[in-house]
Formats: C-alpha cells, sequence, structure tokens
C-alpha cells in the first residue's frame, strides 16, 4: 500500500512543477495554454541532448533556461497578441503551436523512444519507513516541494510577487499605478515555460521519452488547474497530489475505469464548486 501511496506523490509532484507554470500563465495572460504541454516535452529532449553530452545536473539547469528564453518571445509575439482574443482563437493557436514543437521534436530526436539515466548519486533505492523506494523518486518529491515553496514565498513576500498578484487580479490599475505589466507578464511566461522546461528534465529519467508525451500530461495538467481553479496556484498544488494519488491508486484497485477517475473528479469538483476547489485567487 506504501509503494502506491509514494508513487501518487511522486506523479503529484511532477504535476506540481508541470502545473505551476500553466496556472501562472492563466493567471496574469489569461491565455489558455495548450501548448505547455510541448514545452514539456521540448524541455525533456533538450534535457536529454545535454545529459547525454555531459550530465543531468548541468540539463537541470541548461533547459530551463532554453525555455524560459523561449517563454518569454512566446509572450512577446504570442500571449501578448491573445489576451484580448476570442478563447476559439487561443485555443487554434496554441494547439497549433503544439503541433509544430512535436513536428519539429520529431524531425530533430526521431520517433523511437529515448531514456535518460538517473544521476549516478540517485541511481540507488533507499529504504522510507521499511520499504525499498528509488532514490531518485524522492528527489522528484524534494522538487515539487521546493518549487511549491519558493513560488509561495515569492508570491507572497517579494515586490514582485505582490505586482503578479495585482496584476493578475486588476491588470488596468496595476499598469496605472506605474507597474510595467508587459515586462512583468514577460517574466511570468518565461518563468512558467521554465517549470514546464524543469519538468521535463525531472520526468525524463522515468518516463520514457517520446513525441507523445506533451499529450499523455498535459490532459492531466489542464485536469489539475480545473480542478484547483484557474490561475490559483494554491488549489492546483492540492489537485496534484490529489490526482497523482487517485490514479495511483486506481490503477490497483479500479484498473477497469482508472483512466475515468481524473475526469469523475473535476466532474464532481466543477458540479460542487464551479470555480474550483480555491476559486480563481493566486
Amino acid at each position: 500500500m506504501f509503494i502506491h501511496i509514494f508513487n501518487g506523490i511522486v506523479y503529484g509532484a511532477l504535476l506540481i512543477v508541470m502545473c505551476s507554470g500553466l496556472a501562472l500563465i492563466y493567471g496574469l495572460r489569461r491565455v489558455v495554454n495548450f501548448a505547455h504541454g510541448a514545452l514539456y516535452m521540448l524541455g525533456a529532449y533538450i534535457g536529454y541532448s545535454v545529459a547525454m553530452r555531459s550530465n543531468f545536473w548541468l540539463a537541470l539547469l541548461v533547459a530551463p533556461a532554453v525555455l524560459a528564453v523561449l517563454g518569454v518571445a512566446l509572450d512577446r509575439w504570442g500571449f501578448r497578441l491573445l489576451q484580448d482574443r476570442d478563447p476559439l482563437t487561443v485555443v487554434l493557436v496554441t494547439f497549433g503551436l503544439l503541433l509544430i514543437v512535436e513536428d519539429g521534436v520529431q524531425s530533430f530526436w526521431g520517433k523511437a523512444n529515448l531514456a535518460v539515466p538517473a544521476p549516478d548519486l540517485l541511481a540507488a533505492s533507499i529504504d522510507l519507513f521499511g520499504t525499498s523506494v528509488p532514490a531518485y523518486r524522492v528527489g522528484v518529491v524534494v522538487v515539487g516541494a521546493v518549487v511549491s515553496l519558493g513560488l509561495t514565498l515569492w508570491l507572497r513576500y517579494s515586490r514582485a510577487g505582490l505586482f503578479v498578484r495585482a496584476a493578475s487580479t486588476d491588470p488596468t490599475t496595476t499598469a496605472m499605478q506605474g507597474v510595467n505589466t508587459d515586462a512583468l507578464s514577460a517574466s511570468v511566461v518565461g518563468l512558467g515555460t521554465a517549470l514546464a522546461g524543469l519538468a521535463g528534465v525531472v520526468a525524463a529519467p522515468f518516463l520514457a521519452l517520446s513525441p507523445s508525451m506533451s499529450s499523455d500530461v498535459l490532459i492531466d495538467s489542464f485536469v489539475v488547474v480545473v480542478i484547483g481553479g484557474l490561475g490559483s496556484l494554491a488549489g492546483a498544488f492540492i489537485a496534484a497530489m490529489l490526482l497523482g494519488l487517485i490514479q495511483s491508486l486506481g490503477a490497483v484497485w479500479l484498473p477497469e475505469t482508472s483512466m475515468l477517475l481524473p475526469f469523475l473528479l473535476m466532474a464532481g469538483v466543477l458540479l460542487w464548486k464551479p470555480a474550483g476547489l480555491a476559486g480563481s485567487r493566486t
């Protein structure tokens, strides 16, 4: 039983890293980014290339940095132009971007499944409450916890975090107070895409790399942000852990319906609380 709960926590921690960026981007730009899964996949493949040529720890730095630069460019020539458009236009453009990135990955890295070995420091197993678990998966939980704590402290206690919370509530009034909301949004989108890249690198040693990995995680990511509340980081943290546990335990106890459980949970939450568990607050 413990190992299934642990695996659920591991997947929930990965979803936290992934969905934090999605929630941040929506909270500030009000853009539902269907390309977020493709950015996660791109981060994984960039991490693979760096890890194979150097080491995994360098990949943890390089891939998020590359995705951050891409995110700033994406905000300048994409999200900034889309934020006042109708939702259908946003869906079509971001979904088209997803297809472009997927095709680019297939052209550069091919269609075969790839794997990244866990770093030597985390390649062994450790004893956790009497159960042997891979040390790397413990590291994934630590990364999720660090991202959660870091984002919470940044948003609550830093000047930039105050601006982000203000702009996500009322961007016009925030701009009238002298805050450069365009530059702020670009930095937040850069941070959001960097987190997607970080999630891709972190996932690479225990999930196979393939051009279809973007769609696999994108569905779960949107389930998380809808359950938690669009634009709400706190809600995303709670929903990610809840979804990870439901998927892990459901695969053991209800294997025939385990694929439906996240959607049943989402439907139940939306019927009970349409704004999500934490509403739309950052």
